[in-house]
């Protein structure tokens, strides 16, 4: 028997400007920048990862940013929305951040027992945070370490304090074109049903964090993939063994499953089963020629990414990539010191 898997490894959502995704989930949310590196499907496209000071598995959201095409449309099968956790008790601090930031608090709510707060991206793509005591390792941006370790002035900065600190995903949720269907692949994958409501159905994962998966039971318009729509949400496995096998079983069942992708950072497969949703298996352990590094986190930056970073199969295309890819402020308000002003021609 395959073991359960315990929880996401991340979720990826698309947007638009890279430099307003970074503002947003980078100074804004208080994510760390782990990696600026390029859609491995299309080098002219950036890949963002954030996530907590290492980048663990279960605290990773990650956005490719297209800022030329047409606005998305949430619907099925797709994701509604994507969750991070926040400790007890700090949901006021984060209203009053939004509000002196100009972000409108769409919704706020008391799901299965759990506060929560809704906001927008600048793209559109509905963003939750969820009070939970679930276990994290939270980025937290000292102004004064920052400032001392890169040299730059940080004056202006506004980092979130520790107490209130995202402590990674806290969950999704899904519009699956067939919740009965998608309960199947769910179920396959070690979650299991923990309640429901008049249209939501929440699932659990066994692990002690990034483990919910709630399934919406609604009419909606279908998916338009763009800007403001989530892409996929991927669920931890141990290793690339693991993930043949899982593959095995996929394809026995007759699902949808690409081969095994070598991610640099993490091997992967995805998988389209019943209901539609599009889900990849991502491993803990790091590929073999990948970046040493206890998370997704790139090693050698004490702050924020700010080198573009591309696996050596790239690195001779470097000069071209670099001149394509639009510059844009890190987090920090620091200048990137590869990109530049030039807008991709497409």
């Amino acid at each position: 028997m395959l073991s359960d898997t315990p929880g996401l490894h991340h979720v990826t959502g698309i947007v638009g400007d890279a430099g307003a995704a970074a503002g947003f989930y980078g100074d804004l949310l208080g994510l760390r920048l782990l990696r600026r590196t390029v859609n491995y499907e299309d080098v002219l496209q950036y890949h963002l990862y954030f996530g907590d000071a290492t980048g663990t598995p279960g605290s990773v959201f990650t956005v490719f940013p297209d800022p030329h095409a047409d606005p998305g449309r949430p619907g099925t099968p797709g994701y509604e929305a994507v969750a991070f956790a926040v400790p007890p008790g700090s949901l006021g601090y984060w209203r009053e951040r939004f509000a002196d930031r100009g972000v409108v608090v769409e919704s706020q709510d008391d799901r299965f027992g759990d506060d929560l707060i809704a906001v927008a991206d600048p793209a559109g793509t509905r963003v939750e945070l969820v009070e939970s005591d679930a276990p994290g390792d939270p980025w937290v941006d000292s102004v004064e370490s920052a400032g001392e370790a890169d040299g730059s002035d940080r004056s202006a900065a506004d980092p979130v304090p520790e107490s209130a600190a995202i402590r990674g995903l806290y969950g999704v949720t899904a519009l699956p074109a067939d919740p009965y269907g998608t309960a199947s692949v769910l179920d396959t994958l070690g979650f299991e049903y923990e309640a429901e409501t008049e249209d939501r159905v929440r699932y659990r994962a066994p692990g002690d964090r990034a483990a919910v998966v709630d399934l919406l039971d609604r009419d909606a318009a279908y998916l338009r993939e763009g800007p403001g729509t989530l892409h996929h949400a991927a669920v931890r496995v141990p290793d690339r063994e693991a993930l043949l096998e899982w593959h095995e079983l996929f394809r026995d069942r007759g699902y949808d499953v690409s081969r095994v992708k070598d991610r640099h950072f993490f091997h992967s497969l995805y998988v389209r089963g019943p209901g539609g949703l599009l889900v990849e298996l991502a491993t803990e352990a790091p590929t073999p020629d990948g970046p040493a590094g206890p998370g997704l986190a790139d090693p050698g930056a004490t702050g924020h990414a700010r080198e573009l970073y591309l696996p050596p199969r790239f690195e001779d295309d470097r000069a071209m990539i670099e001149g394509q890819l639009p510059a844009f402020e890190t987090p920090d308000g620091s200048e990137p010191e590869a990109g530049s002003d030039a807008t991709p021609e497409r």
